[in-house]
């Protein structure tokens, strides 16, 4: 399998998943001109489209592909039924395309009906995961994202997460900003600096790294309650974790 990100509008990224045959899924296409630009350039045959919310930078290009493409099964959550989804997938299902099967992981917080796509070892989980950081809450709870986020830490340390924005290089000023003497942190955040001022993409990033860098994924972290002046422990689960995404809201 080769994969393969396309860039889109600001900070965008349309992920592309293709086999020896030159067959291509596509996932969140926000915009449809780089996506003929690429599959024309590579010589790909669309088979599927995967959505993971309803937002129009991950939906905006459906409808001009499908136009291109009629035959292209388009999965999505109910949300996305309205943006071109043909195929109303949710939690635990599958979805066969290209070999693989994607299992569906339910990921609200994002969204209310935002979900990932996983096959060993990639992760399409458009804004939930984010290299060191999460997305923001634009319709669901803290609660909801932190539960999300318990889903996705399940998954091995391999597993390649192809999230939808680049924001590594803001996730991480936070993340070094708030523990400033974590020194994995401080190193891969001066790494990406680097890496950024020379217009490279820092993803797709692995989860096991993340489990370092990404706060989201370090609530139970001594230090890091500490650093964010939690003198008690959290009354629920998920306290530091809406904490964190308050301040980096303010950030």
């Amino acid at each position: 399998m080769n994969l393969n990100s396309i860039p889109a509008f600001q900070d965008n990224y349309i992920w592309t998943l293709s086999d020896d045959q030159g067959r291509c899924l596509i996932v969140d296409p926000g915009e449809a001109a780089p996506v003929l630009a690429a599959v024309e350039q590579q010589q790909w045959t669309p088979v599927a489209i995967l959505l993971t919310h309803h937002h129009h930078d991950h939906v905006g290009g459906v409808k001009e592909l499908l136009n291109k493409w009629p035959e292209i099964v388009v999965y999505g959550p109910q949300e996305t039924q309205d943006k071109g989804a043909t195929q109303i997938v949710s939690e635990g299902d599958i979805v066969p395309v290209l070999g693989c099967e994607f299992r569906v992981i339910f990921t609200p917080g994002h969204t209310l009906g935002h979900i990932s796509y996983y096959s060993a070892p990639y992760l399409f989980c458009g804004d939930t995961l984010f290299s060191g950081g999460c997305g923001r809450l634009f319709e669901g709870t803290a609660e909801q994202m932190y539960e999300s986020f318990q889903k996705l830490a399940e998954l091995p340390d391999e597993t390649l997460v192809c999230c939808a924005h680049e924001y590594t290089l803001s996730n991480l000023k936070f993340a070094n900003a708030t523990l400033p003497e974590d020194r994995e942190i401080q190193r891969y955040f001066h790494e990406i600096k680097e890496l950024r001022a020379e217009n490279r993409t820092s993803l797709p990033t692995k989860l096991g790294h993340e489990r370092q860098i990404n706060l989201f994924l370090r609530t139970q972290d001594a230090d890091l309650q500490r650093a964010l002046r939690l003198n008690m422990p959290p009354q629920h689960a998920w306290d530091v974790f809406a904490l964190l995404r308050q301040k980096k809201d303010n950030f």
